[in-house]
């Protein structure tokens, strides 16, 4: 795609986040739920299947155009934003990535339509940042898998038609038994524990997933047995991506009120945009915003060209997060007493900000990924 194309996407997916997104968002975050039919409209404008190759129902673009779709759409929705990113990076992509022809002619278009919703079933309550303690455990009996075990902090548990599901094939106290499975929700032993009641991102479901002897088709094995943990990190590698992205919707949507505010709001008979207290605050936003969007950009081409790029993905991530969490605090500041009521939605982006600086992998663990990759050809 070219640089004009990815502005006619920009324009596009704004204007549609701008009408059908942004106005219903406090409503969202009050009620706690996305409405069906905006989840209906996201999936007829081709949302869900952005980078799903036309072959298998999807829009044939590239990652790069993912990025922006999630970003505009976090700018009017976190929780809408995080739906499709979660449905799109971390369910449909391993399949696309690692999935068998029939697998992928199976599932793929189901996802790219909307017309089936995924998840991803990685953190246990006891194995979250280290992945490798998971106990959930699939044992194999003639042609098809038994699967037992539990599942926390699931995006889109409630709405999933399909789940990637990570489990033990070999119980070992390590990574190295853990397999993956395309698991179809309406299946038996498939249950649903508990939804999370949590700070932010309130229209997106988290839930508690019980799996109690789920009978998988042996032919819905993901990749390899014993090969999930590189299956797992891969798939993060590029949800990453997505969480930064929707780390910088947020930012931008922040911005660009405390902007606006600024400008309105009058103190000592000027707008407070005239003071350089409140210049300083917007200037650095604005930068932070600018080293976000060009951090993103880089890691989505180097996954366009099918170069490494974990390093650069775990860059975006952790600058894109820390900066949002950074600048809806300040855009609190800017509004003063008014930013902390709900009568203004800077509150709601402050609360939104939070979680991108911890799920698919927090901060800290960014960080540790960075560090590794920086120092691994010095060793």
């Amino acid at each position: 795609m070219t640089l004009d194309d990815y502005k006619e996407l920009r324009e596009l997916v704004a204007k549609f986040s701008d009408a059908e997104v942004g106005p219903i968002a406090a409503e969202i975050d009050e009620k706690g739920k996305i409405p069906t039919e905006l989840i209906k409209k996201v999936a007829e404008n081709g949302f869900m299947g952005s980078y799903v190759p036309e072959e298998y129902g999807g829009a044939g673009m590239d990652y790069m155009s993912y990025s922006i779709l999630i970003e505009e759409l976090s700018r009017g929705c976190a929780s809408t934003g995080v739906l499709v990113s979660a449905h799109t990076s971390l369910a449909t992509w391993p399949i696309l990535q690692f999935g068998s022809e029939e697998q992928k002619k199976k599932y793929l278009p189901k996802l790219a339509s909307g017309e089936w919703i995924g998840s991803f079933c990685l953190s246990e309550p006891n194995a979250g940042s280290d992945a490798g303690s998971l106990t959930t455990y699939a044992e194999l009996k003639g042609d098809h898998y038994v699967i037992n075990g539990t599942k926390n902090w699931i995006t889109n548990g409630k709405e999933a038609d399909l789940a990637i599901v990570f489990a033990k094939t070999e119980k070992t106290d390590n990574h190295k038994g853990m397999s993956v499975f395309i698991v179809e929700t309406a299946w038996d032993g498939y249950e649903i524990q508990k939804a999370e009641d949590k700070l932010g991102i309130r229209g997106s479901s988290t839930t508690q997933i019980v799996l109690e002897n789920v009978k998988v088709p042996k032919e819905n094995l993901l990749g390899r047995e014993k090969k999930g943990f590189s299956i797992g990190l891969a798939t993060l590698d590029g949800g990453r991506i997505g969480i930064a992205a929707q780390a910088l919707g947020i930012a931008e949507a922040a911005f660009r009120y405390a902007k606006k505010y600024s400008l309105e709001r009058v103190q000592f008979g000027k707008p407070i945009a005239d003071l350089q207290a409140i210049q300083f605050i917007i200037a650095d936003m604005s930068t932070k915003i600018a080293a976000s969007r060009l951090l993103i950009a880089e890691a989505s081409r180097l996954k366009d060209l099918g170069q490494p790029y974990s390093k650069e993905s775990a860059h975006a991530k952790v600058f894109a997060a820390e900066s949002a969490m950074w600048i809806t605090t300040k855009a609190i500041q800017v509004l003063g007493g008014n930013g902390y009521v709900r009568e203004y939605p800077v509150e709601r982006h402050f609360r939104d900000a939070k979680i991108t600086e911890i799920y698919e992998g927090t901060s800290e663990v960014q960080r540790l990924v960075i560090a590794a990759n920086e120092l691994k050809d010095l060793r």
